[in-house]
């Protein structure tokens, strides 16, 4: 008797179970990114063009170039920082980011057609191997890279690979052939260029990026200098490019006090997010000045707009860049990936320091170069500050949005010791071409200076080596035999800097050129 009441009850129970499967499939579609549940797009146009000329284009047609062209061509009517990294520069991309790779342990530059190991990391596999500074690379494995037009980017793929895999290097040195098979191992990729003590009070620290390891380099450096007595600090944020907003996040934790707003960030579909100090910093009350100019951009400008906006640091140089997007990465199937902004950050009293681009990506990045020619990079009064919204400080003090920063002190660009001659010699390599061919043309004497502030202090570069640098910028088609008084004294700067760099890397470049540098002057007078 009860089977059979089941089974007369059993069709209407089913009716029901699938009506209310419907209906939540529906709910459930409307709660789906892209309501794609149940729901069959209409194709796009850019699909349907894709495959007729698949299908019936007169010629072949490499389809992924295709489709790379129409990605950059709907990414440029967006935001000049959204963007697609196809996957053969994935990697590099991420390895930038990341901090590290896997190579040999060498920095290498090309001169006369042939790669020139110019440095060697220490530990490194290169080292290990007993790669010196000086050596020409002709072969790697079976690839003859001297003689050839290979560049620097070729180089690197060549040399670099997965962790543990082996690499075989034939190369020159004095003229004698040799071989030698490297392991490539983990290569760090320091955010820290130098940190040292100016004085007997007052450190120094310049980060040229945010990647992941950029804040656990940062604390190194800061509790190194605190333990040298560190009353004073100027943080060197120029020509830093940004990276990872958390980093800077962090680093502007140690030194605000108390649970003050760092950042906010908010866009269509992302909702507002506070980044807030969470923890006593180990440099909330020292002195700090913060340098800057029109390479410093994206996190950068929010370490540097928090430190302004609490009136914790006083920043010196040039107007920021102006880029207040933030990039979220997505990983695409076919091992590219697509850098989107999805939201925009403010500073703590509310600015968005986000340059306008509805002109267009050219005219975007035009606008960096025409500070230099309509006096924005030469005089403060020349900065046209977007004044349509005023903001404040706590102490009062008026800052700006929509437009970069721009700092308290103006270090206005000399034009004075800047020629059309200076700008090509910077710019094809000459100076650091001179300063590997004088570093190993006097090993010997570089052994008297034991540190980089001794070197700067007594080593002197001659006229006859200024007369070397003049024969070697001439072989670059520079003339630079006439050049006057300031703009030499520039130009010698930046050579015996290059040469510090050969012995002691970044650090020893940037204690050497700090030493004339007004920017770094003018902060050790302020910080007093």
């Amino acid at each position: 008797m009860n089977t059979k009441k089941i089974n007369v009850w059993l069709p209407f129970m089913l009716s029901l179970t699938m009506i209310a499967g419907i209906y939540l499939g529906y709910r459930m579609r409307d709660n789906m990114p892209g309501k794609s549940f149940f729901h069959l797009e209409k194709r796009r146009p850019v699909q349907e063009i894709m495959d007729l000329i698949n299908n019936r284009y007169v010629d072949d047609v490499k389809l992924d170039e295709l489709a790379d062209t129409a990605i950059q061509a709907m990414l440029s009517k967006l935001d000049p920082h959204s963007v697609y990294i196809p996957a053969e520069e994935l990697q590099m991309v991420n390895e930038e980011l990341a901090g590290n790779f896997f190579g040999i342990g060498i920095e290498f530059n090309i001169f006369d057609d042939t790669l020139n190991v110019i440095n060697v990391m220490k530990d490194g596999p290169g080292s290990k191997s007993g790669i010196m500074t000086g050596d020409k690379f002709i072969k790697v494995d079976d690839s003859l890279v001297a003689g050839n037009n290979t560049n620097a980017d070729t180089f690197r793929k060549l040399l670099r690979g997965k962790k543990g895999t082996k690499v075989l290097v034939t190369y020159l040195r004095s003229n004698s052939s040799k071989q030698v098979t490297l392991t490539r191992d983990a290569i760090p990729v320091s955010s820290v260029d130098a940190s040292y003590m100016l004085n007997s009070q007052t450190g120094y620290i310049r980060l040229n990026k945010f990647s992941k390891q950029t804040y656990r380099e940062f604390m190194q450096s800061l509790e190194a200098l605190n333990k040298k007595g560190m009353k004073k600090l100027i943080l060197d944020l120029r020509n830093n490019g940004g990276g990872i907003l958390e980093e800077a996040v962090e680093i502007a934790d140690e030194f605000l006090e108390g649970d003050k707003l760092i950042t906010y960030t908010e866009g269509k579909h992302i909702e507002k997010k506070e980044y807030r100090c969470r923890r006593v910093g180990q440099f909330e009350k020292g002195g700090l000045v913060v340098l800057t100019d029109e390479g410093t951009a994206s996190a950068s400008e929010v370490l540097i707009g928090a430190l302004q906006d609490w009136d914790r640091a006083t920043i010196i140089g040039r107007r920021t860049f102006g880029k207040g997007l933030v990039q979220e990465q997505f990983d695409l199937s076919d091992k590219s990936a697509l850098r989107l902004t999805i939201a925009r950050y403010y500073t703590p009293v509310g600015r968005s320091i986000q340059r306008p681009y509805s002109n267009g990506e050219d005219a975007y990045y035009d606008e960096i170069n025409n500070r230099y020619q309509n006096g924005g990079a030469q005089s403060r009064d020349s900065v046209k500050n977007d004044t349509s919204k005023i903001f404040k400080t706590k102490a009062g003090k008026i800052v700006y949005g929509k437009g970069g920063i721009t700092p308290d002190y103006f270090i206005a660009f000399d034009t004075s010791g800047y020629t059309k001659n200076s700008a090509k010699i910077y710019a094809n390599g000459s100076i650091g071409n001179f300063a590997y061919h004088y570093y190993l043309q006097n090993l010997n004497q570089f052994k008297k200076y034991k540190t980089p502030a001794e070197f700067s202090s007594r080593m002197f570069l001659t006229d006859a080596d200024w007369n070397q640098f003049i024969s070697i910028a001439a072989k670059d088609s520079v003339d630079i035999s006439r050049a006057g008084a300031k703009e030499k004294a520039n130009l010698v700067n930046y050579l015996k800097a290059s040469i510090a760099r050969q012995l002691w890397r970044t650090e020893g470049y940037f204690e050497v050129f700090n030493s004339t540098d007004e920017a770094v002057l003018k902060a050790l007078e302020i910080v007093k």
